[in-house]
């Protein structure tokens, strides 16, 4: 069956027809689908106080749900995070912070919000310290504390005699055990008050094995530069485990003090220091030790005594020699030297001579005088030893000067020594028993003597002798006599 062709032409009409309505049911077009604008807003939540130097957080929420950001319409006076809402003040006035929503395919950017927040400045400021550190006797530690104004801090310590703090960084430095007490101050500044002082308390704890010093070993005093002062040595002690930090020095009996970070130590007393012994104790970040066994002041010294010999010029019979001297005890021991035989050698005078000297080395006599107002001692050393050196056929003890006549002793049955026979020979000194060094008076110099029976000092039977008639009622056998006698500290090399 044919079917005509205007069915077909109908046909295709009513379809387009059909679609084009559907068309418009759908909302549907050659643009694509339509974007549906629902509206939305920002509320802040309250207002946060806002101080100088500090920081606030401000919230804000969306009608959408959507999250919103931050910023800051004032940015002189504020910043703000993006996302937290973190503010930090800059200065005072009006912080005036932002809040966007820009939206997304359902809603439409949403209406700025704005929140004033006024920053407000507190002239008041406090510090806090953080956590006290720990402290072991010996050690450092460091100490923090901040003010709320920012401003810095400055350190000192209330227990100096415990503890001390470096002003700036905070270090603090023990020095003995105890409580330490640090104290932060903060002075403000034009737009800061001081703040209250704040502290804190550190417990110095004694570390295990350390102890008090051991009391001090090899300890020797000696006279000083000057006549009324000593120096006292420590050979060695035991710190305990830790440094010493001090000695001190006490004298026996009691009155005299000194103190010192290092031996030795020089020790000055009122007047005199004869008489007197000295201990030392050391002492450590534990404490002080027990004082060492006291030492006697003991000092070695030189002396040159010359006698003048009128009939061997310009040789002269000269001693020299060294001696210790306690000035605790006002003692004198090891006298020894020697002794130049001035009718020996050619006609060359001391220190250039070729006399015989004779060694001298027994220190066989001391005897205490009291010499125009000063206590001392007449001290003599022996060639030989013993003191037999004058015959006693003619009376006097065998030796003293100014007794009997100077014949040399076992005369007349002994061979003379000047023939081979053995002779003896002295020198006498005089030390001020205050200070040795000081120069003699002419009464002192008139009680020295000495006395030659060796071979090289013999005139036939008779010895060499050096005296005063003041001193002795006898100038010496060829009228010989003493003319000064120098002491100085040390030994001669």
């Amino acid at each position: 069956m044919r079917i005509p062709h205007t069915f077909f032409k109908k046909t295709a009409v009513c379809t387009l027809l059909i679609a084009l309505a559907l068309l418009s049911l759908t909302g549907c077009s050659n643009d694509g689908p339509a974007i549906a604008a629902n509206p939305q807003s920002i509320s802040f939540g309250a207002a946060p106080p806002l101080s100088l130097r500090g920081t606030a957080t401000v919230t804000a929420s969306a009608s959408s749900g959507l999250a919103v950001s931050f910023s800051s319409s004032t940015p002189a006076v504020c910043s703000v995070n993006s996302s937290t809402g973190i503010v930090t003040d800059i200065t005072v006035g009006n912080c005036i912070i932002a809040a966007n929503q820009s939206g997304n395919t359902f809603y439409a950017p949403a209406p700025l919000a704005t929140q004033t927040l006024a920053v407000m400045f507190n002239p008041d400021q406090t510090i806090s310290f953080g956590a006290a550190p720990t402290l072991s006797l010996g050690g450092t530690a460091t100490v923090s504390a901040t003010a709320s104004s920012g401003l810095a801090v400055r350190y000192s310590s209330t227990t100096p005699s415990v503890c001390t703090v470096d002003g700036s960084s905070g270090l603090v430095k023990d020095l003995t055990t105890g409580a330490c007490i640090i104290a932060a101050d903060q002075t403000g500044d034009a737009n800061f008050n001081p703040a209250p002082q704040a502290t804190q308390t550190i417990i110095v704890a004694t570390p295990p094995l350390i102890t008090v010093p051991g009391a001090p070993t090899g300890v020797t005093a000696s006279a000083g530069n000057s006549p009324n002062s000593i120096i006292v040595t420590i050979a060695a002690t035991d710190s305990g485990g830790s440094p010493i930090t001090s000695y001190s020095v006490i004298s026996t009996p009691g009155g005299i003090t000194a103190t010192g970070t290092a031996s030795p130590l020089t020790v000055s007393c009122p007047v005199s220091c004869s008489g007197y012994a000295f201990s030392a104790s050391a002492t450590n970040v534990i404490g002080s030790s027990a004082p060492s066994a006291p030492a006697d002041v003991i000092t070695a010294y030189t002396v040159e005594e010359t006698f003048y010999e009128p009939d061997t010029q310009p040789r002269n019979s000269i001693f020299i020699g060294s001696f210790t001297f306690n000035a605790t005890t006002g003692t004198v021991s090891n006298l020894k030297g020697t002794l130049s035989e001035s009718m020996t050698g050619g006609k060359i005078a001391y220190p250039n001579d070729t006399m015989n000297w004779l060694t001298l080395t027994n220190q066989l006599s001391a005897v205490p005088v009291t010499l125009g107002g000063v206590n001392g001692l007449l001290v003599s050393t022996f060639l030989l030893p013993t003191t037999n050196t004058f015959t006693t056929a003619y009376g006097g003890d065998g030796w003293s000067p100014g007794t009997g006549f100077a014949t040399y002793y076992g005369f007349p049955t002994a061979p003379n020594p000047k023939a081979g026979g053995v002779g003896n020979a002295y020198a006498m000194i005089f030390v001020n028993t205050a200070n040795p060094t000081t120069a003699l008076t002419q009464a002192q110099i008139d009680k020295l003597a000495y006395a030659d029976c060796a071979a090289g000092g013999m005139m036939g039977s008779v010895c060499m002798t050096g005296t005063t008639i003041a001193g002795y009622g006898s100038i010496g056998s060829m009228s010989g006599h003493p003319v000064s006698q120098i002491i100085t500290k040390g030994v001669a090399p």
